[in-house]
């Protein structure tokens, strides 16, 4: 009994009483057919699915190894917070997935490139593989637009 009353909390809005609902958000474009929303937004929280280093529409990750793959996940982030009304200012939680953390400190030069100011909150880690052959993978949490 006391976990139902807990779990019936957790969907509730504090104040209102009512339970939120969910907004899937998908960016325009060619579907690659993935069992999964590009980003779902409930309340004023986006949270984003991880997001590789494969141009938009493409199943081809950015050539040129960590650097380059990480600044184009970087850039399909951004792309998906835009559509969303955020923006990477509003980022408040990242988890980075490196495929070799020898390439930590190659992903964190591109990655503070995109964060210059008030960074948000962040964990990686490593793994022994990624989706598509990639060397990151990153996933976000954000505050939707005004």
């Amino acid at each position: 009994m006391r976990t139902l009353t807990i779990v019936a909390f957790l969907g509730v809005l504090p104040g209102i009483g009512r339970a939120q609902e969910k907004q899937i958000i998908q960016v325009p474009g060619p579907s690659l057919g993935l069992p999964f929303s590009t980003a779902v937004r409930v309340g004023n929280l986006i949270y984003l699915s991880g997001q590789v280093g494969t141009p938009p529409g493409s199943r081809q990750l950015a050539p040129g190894g960590v650097g380059p793959e990480t600044r184009q996940t970087l850039e399909n982030i951004k792309r998906v917070l835009e559509h969303a009304g955020s923006s990477m200012d509003r980022v408040v939680k990242c988890t980075v997935f490196l495929q070799d953390i020898a390439d930590y400190a190659a992903m964190n030069e591109v990655y503070a490139t995109f964060f210059p100011k008030d960074p948000p909150a962040r964990s990686t880690v490593a793994g022994s593989g990624l989706a598509l052959g990639a060397r990151v993978e990153i996933e976000c949490l954000a505050v939707a637009g005004a």
